[in-house]
C-alpha cells in the first residue's frame, strides 16, 4: 500500500484485491503477493513523468447543451469566497474513470478505478470496491462516475485554495457510451430509479460547467489499469 501511495498505481488493483483477505490470509494469497513483488522487482524503473504541457482535446470537443429548462435550472459551480487570488500558469484538469462489473466473485461487487491528471501528469489515483452490488455495467459505471465527480469537486476546491488558476471544466472521460449520453444530454431519461442519486449528482456537476463528460475507447482508457487485472504483456 505504501508503494501504491508513492506512485506505483499500476499495482493498485492487485493490492486492493489482496486487502480483502487481510483478516484470514491463506497460502495462495502469499503466492499472489510474491507475484506482485516480483513484478515490482522486474519493473523497478517505473516512475511518474512530470509533464507540464497542457493536453490537446481538439479531437474531443465538449458537448454544448442548454440545461436552463431542466430540473437543475441555472445551477453554477460553488466556488470558495475566501480563496486567494490565482497566480502563475493555469492548468487543465482531466479525470479518467472506469468500473469493472462483478470484480469480487464472493460479494458480486464492482470496482471503481479513477485517475486524475494535472495537465499531463497523474497526481491522484483511486481503486476500491463499490459499496453496493450492481446488476449491470450501466449501474456500476454510473456509481464510478459519481465517485469521480465527488473527487473532482474536492480537487477543484483544493487547487483554488492553493491559488492555482483552472482552465474551464474538468474533462472526465469514460468508456461506457450509454453512461456518457445519459449524463451529458439534458433530455435523457432516468431508466433505473435506484441509480437516481448518482444520475442526478453527475448531471448537476455537468450542468454547473464544473465537469465535461466525454467518451473514450476502453482500449486507451488509462483508468482501466486501476479497475481490472491485466496480463504481464498488457501491463
Amino acid at each position: 500500500q505504501w508503494t501504491v501511495t508513492l506512485g506505483r498505481f499500476d499495482i493498485g488493483v492487485a493490492v486492493m484485491t489482496m486487502s480483502s483477505f487481510r483478516v484470514a490470509p491463506r497460502a495462495g494469497h502469499l503466492v499472489r503477493l510474491k507475484r506482485i513483488v516480483g513484478y515490482l522487482v522486474k519493473m523497478k524503473n517505473g516512475y511518474i513523468r512530470i509533464r507540464t504541457e497542457k493536453p490537446d482535446y481538439s479531437d474531443m470537443p465538449p458537448l454544448e447543451h442548454d440545461w436552463t429548462h431542466t430540473v437543475y435550472g441555472e445551477v453554477k459551480e460553488l466556488t470558495p469566497h475566501d480563496a486567494p487570488q490565482p497566480l502563475g500558469r493555469s492548468v487543465i484538469l482531466t479525470t479518467c474513470k472506469d468500473a469493472n462489473l462483478h470484480h469480487d466473485w464472493v460479494t458480486g461487487r464492482a470496482v471503481t478505478g479513477i485517475l486524475h491528471f494535472i495537465n499531463k501528469t497523474p497526481f491522484e489515483w483511486f481503486a476500491k470496491k463499490q459499496a453496493t452490488c450492481e446488476a449491470a455495467t450501466y449501474g456500476s459505471e454510473f456509481v464510478s462516475a459519481k465517485q469521480a465527480c465527488e473527487q473532482i469537486m474536492g480537487i477543484r476546491t483544493a487547487l483554488r485554495y492553493l491559488g492555482v488558476p483552472i482552465d474551464g471544466p474538468t474533462r472526465m472521460v469514460g468508456d461506457n457510451g450509454s453512461v456518457v449520453t445519459s449524463g451529458s444530454t439534458p433530455h435523457s431519461p432516468l431508466k433505473k430509479r435506484h441509480h437516481a442519486l448518482s444520475y442526478h449528482y453527475v448531471r448537476e456537476c455537468i450542468a454547473s460547467k464544473a465537469v465535461d463528460f466525454c467518451h473514450m475507447a476502453g482500449e486507451i482508457n488509462p483508468a482501466d489499469i486501476l479497475s481490472k487485472h491485466w496480463s504481464h504483456s498488457q501491463i
